[in-house]
C-alpha cells in the first residue's frame, strides 16, 4: 500500500510539472486592486482571424495555495493530450483559490448536504475578481462568446454551479464533478447545458447533491446528463475525464442551441 501510495504521488508529481511547462503562468489585478493568480493554455497554432472555445476550470479544496500551481494536477493534463490539442483547440482558464477562500462560499459549509447548502449567497470577492478577469478574456476577439464551457470538480463543482446560476447568459455548457447545490437556485440556470458526475461511494460530498441537482435542473426544462459511478468515492473526476465523449460533448455545445 505505501509503494502504491508512493507511486501515485510520483505520478501526480510528474503530471503536475509536465502541466505547468505549457501552461502560462499568470497574476490578474482588478480595478479595485484584488488580485487572483491564474494559468492560461492557448490554443495550439492559433490562425489570424479565428474564434476559440473558451474554458474556465475550477479546482477542488485541495489545490487551494499562493503557488500558481497545484491548480493543474486533476484535469491540467488532459487539455495538453496533443489529440485534444489538435481536436479541441481552445483557450484554458485554470485560476487558483487562496488558502483561505472557497471560492463561492465566504467559507466552507457546514454541510454539504444539497438542502443544508446556503439558498441565498452574496457573490464572494474572490468570484467578482473572477468575473472581472473572465469578462476580459471574453473582449478578445479570439475567444468565442458562444462557446465559453465551466468544468469544476469538489469544491470547484460547487463554483460550477454557483457561477452558472449568476451568470447563465455567459455559459453555453457546465460539467459539476462531485460537487452540490442548493437545488432550489438551478432554476436560474436553465439555459446552461450540464453534464454531471459523481461517484456514489463518494463520503467527503454526498452523492445526493448530484443527484438533487439532476432532478432540478431536469425539473426547470434544462437540457442535462447525469453519470453516477458505481462503488467510486470522491475522485470521480478520474473516470469522467476517461470518458471517450468527454472533450467531444463540451466542445460540440454552443450557447443558445
Amino acid at each position: 500500500m505505501k509503494r502504491q501510495i508512493l507511486l501515485l504521488a510520483a505520478f501526480c508529481m510528474c503530471a503536475l510539472l509536465h502541466a505547468q511547462e505549457r501552461y502560462e503562468k499568470e497574476m490578474f489585478v482588478s480595478s479595485r486592486g484584488d488580485t487572483l493568480l491564474y494559468r492560461l493554455l492557448r490554443p495550439a497554432d492559433m490562425k489570424e482571424g479565428e474564434k476559440y472555445p473558451l474554458v474556465l476550470f475550477m479546482h477542488g479544496a485541495g489545490e487551494r495555495g499562493t503557488d500558481n500551481e497545484l491548480q493543474l494536477v486533476h484535469g491540467g493534463n488532459m487539455f495538453l493530450n496533443p489529440v485534444n490539442r489538435e481536436e479541441y483547440p481552445a483557450f484554458v482558464l485554470a485560476p487558483q483559490c487562496p488558502p483561505s477562500s472557497y471560492w463561492a462560499y465566504p467559507s466552507r459549509p457546514g454541510s454539504f448536504a444539497p438542502y443544508d447548502m446556503p439558498e441565498e449567497v452574496p457573490i464572494t470577492p474572490i468570484f467578482m475578481t473572477l468575473k472581472d478577469l473572465l469578462d476580459d478574456f471574453l473582449a478578445m476577439p479570439e475567444v468565442d462568446p458562444d462557446r465559453v464551457y465551466l468544468i469544476g470538480l469538489s469544491m470547484g463543482g460547487m463554483a460550477v454551479y454557483d457561477l452558472a446560476v449568476r451568470f447563465p447568459d455567459i455559459f453555453a455548457a457546465a460539467v459539476p464533478i462531485c460537487g452540490t447545490v442548493n437545488p432550489s437556485r438551478l432554476a436560474a440556470a436553465k439555459s446552461v447545458k450540464f453534464r454531471i458526475f459523481h461517484g456514489d461511494a463518494d463520503t467527503t460530498v454526498p452523492v445526493e447533491g448530484s443527484r438533487e441537482a439532476y432532478r432540478a435542473l431536469k425539473k426547470a426544462g434544462a437540457s442535462v446528463e447525469y453519470t453516477e459511478f458505481p462503488g467510486c468515492g470522491h475522485g470521480s473526476w478520474n473516470p469522467a475525464f476517461c470518458r471517450p465523449d468527454f472533450m467531444s460533448w463540451l466542445f460540440s455545445r454552443r450557447r443558445g442551441e
